[in-house]
């Protein structure tokens, strides 16, 4: 098995479950020690009050042919990012990867409700942890990131930026928090490209993750059942998916040509030639927009 990202260490910020799960596992997979972190341990659940845990996905990592180390961390404590920083520079030394996948506001969000109706608490919570967070880890990562050239920080975000552009996503709260990360993946290029480093931003597609299978009450195994009641769920696909385009784009020494630009992991799998654990390459950002927003039939051929 190619391991191309032996030897380096990646820090996967929001790894309990999701695409940060999938990243992390990926980025395992491809050789790296991979730090992952989050609110829900073995020992304490967050709000989310769900069974997945980060030592869930360090053991997954390190199935996968990594090393995985799990650190409870809640970003939006200064002090918190700060330790676990120190602790990975203590341990390694080093930091080749940043993944700012940190989100937390899916039990928040109420959708299409106008700003004066969606209760304003549960709305400016989702801004803490969607944007507070991913800049105080910015503030303690970048440090050590920059200290080596070829420093990769990938923002993760739900729609591309052309997408988020030209549509409203569901309500005020929530479409500031996905337009957030594409700008912050812009500011990162500024500031880290000078000290050779590279900053992207990403979206996977209709992401199959737990919470997702739970909403419509189907495993991994039988996920196809879910395509009666939403049809259009036939261009979903795994948090590996999105795992594996920022594996890929780890990998890839000639990275920069990416840099500061709005990315998805149907995108990338036509760039680098990986497929999702089922062997397809769904391109969901394409199908949305000229199949499910245009109000077509579902109907997958030709996009995965």
């Amino acid at each position: 098995m190619e391991r191309p990202l032996a030897g380096q260490v990646a820090l996967v910020a929001g790894a309990t479950r999701g695409a940060g799960r999938g990243i992390a596992v990926e980025l395992g997979a491809a050789g790296a020690t991979v730090y992952v972190t989050g609110r829900t341990t073995r020992e304490r659940r967050s709000e989310y009050d769900r069974p997945e845990t980060i030592e869930d996905t360090a053991d997954l990592v390190t199935a996968a042919g990594g090393t995985g180390i799990a650190v409870p961390t809640d970003h939006l404590v200064p002090e918190q990012v700060e330790a676990l920083v120190a602790r990975i520079r203590a341990e390694q030394g080093r930091l080749d990867v940043l993944v700012n996948d940190i989100w937390g506001g899916e039990n928040l969000t109420e959708w299409d409700k106008p700003v004066w109706e969606h209760p304003m608490e549960a709305g400016l919570r989702i801004l803490h942890l969607a944007v507070d967070t991913h800049l105080i880890t910015a503030r303690y990562a970048f440090p050590l990131l920059i200290e080596r050239p070829g420093g990769l920080v990938v923002e993760v975000t739900d729609g591309t930026a052309e997408y988020n552009a030209e549509n409203y996503r569901l309500n005020a709260y929530y479409d500031l928090a996905k337009i957030a990360p594409i700008r912050l993946a812009r500011s990162w290029a500024h500031e880290l490209g000078p000290h050779g480093g590279t900053s992207v931003v990403i979206t996977p597609g209709w992401l199959r993750s737990e919470m997702m299978l739970d909403h419509f009450g189907v495993t991994e195994d039988n996920w196809r059942d879910a395509c009666v009641a939403e049809p259009h769920f036939a261009i979903s696909e795994t948090p590996r998916f999105v795992g594996r385009a920022v594996a890929a784009l780890a990998a890839d020494p000639d990275r920069a040509r990416w840099q500061g630009t709005s990315l998805s992991s149907g995108g990338l799998a036509k760039e680098y030639g990986f497929t999702d654990l089922d062997g397809s390459t769904p391109d969901s950002w394409r199908y949305i927009v000229e199949v499910q927003d245009a109000g077509k039939p579902a109907d997958v051929t030709g996009y995965r």
